[in-house]
């Protein structure tokens, strides 16, 4: 959801956030996290807010399809280790 007129950018530095949520990630996730985040000078956390914002966009547009394909990925990754 981004507001009118505004960037990706804008909408996540003006939404004021009054809801905490905590996961652990794998430690290769969080050193590609981080290593996104140097490259687009942003906070991890900021990198983060977007990416699950366009997931969720995503899920609403193809709901139990993009879920299973997530599922599908994330089967593959693990056999794959």
């Amino acid at each position: 959801m981004v507001l009118p007129g505004s960037d990706t950018h804008g909408y996540i530095s003006v939404v004021a956030k009054t809801e905490f949520l905590a996961f652990r990630v794998a430690p290769e996730l969080k050193r590609e996290l981080q290593r996104i985040a140097n490259d687009e000078q942003r906070a991890v956390s900021q990198v983060c807010e977007m990416l699950l914002y366009d997931g969720v966009e995503a899920y609403k547009k193809d709901a139990t399809k993009f879920m299973q394909r997530l599922v599908a990925k994330q089967k593959t990754r693990v056999e794959n280790s």
